[in-house]
């Protein structure tokens, strides 16, 4: 799995013009699963999701976790993070699990997220999403199994 976690003060998504999730200060998070890819891979990284330290403290330091700071997330799944362009100019996505395996472990992603007290919400898997995101810092972490 892949994730690309960026850190926002707001983030919603729209299909068709239909706002489907919105949320405040938390982290937005874009999803991509390989086919190796396992339940237990997707349970470890979102703890580490969840206890990520890059919230500001007092001090400005980043100390604080999403679950520390109250925070929300936004799970977008994005098959497009196996991009591979070693060959040519049009990335091949063999390496991206396929739908039927990807939708289930991003469901489980998200409800493990919901396990561990963060208000969770995604967009609609497969679907042409607009996704706004509103960084703060900017604060952008790269995570994968």
């Amino acid at each position: 799995m892949k994730l690309v976690v960026q850190r926002v003060k707001r983030g919603s998504v729209s299909v068709a013009e239909e706002v489907l999730a919105r949320i405040g200060k938390g982290l937005v998070i874009l999803a991509g699963v390989g086919k190796q890819d396992d339940p237990q891979t997707v349970r470890v990284l979102a703890e580490k999701v969840a206890n990520l330290r890059i919230f500001e403290d007092e001090q400005g330091k980043m100390n604080y976790s999403l679950i520390d700071v109250g925070g929300e997330a936004l799970i977008i799944s994005q098959f497009t993070l196996y991009a591979n362009t070693n060959r040519g100019r049009r990335p091949s996505f063999t390496e991206a699990a396929a739908p039927e395996i990807a939708k289930p472990l991003v469901d489980l992603f998200a409800q493990s997220l919901r396990d561990l007290g963060i208000s969770t919400q995604t967009g609609r898997f497969g679907a042409h999403m607009i996704v706004e995101i509103i960084n703060d810092g900017p604060v952008t972490i790269l995570l994968d199994d």
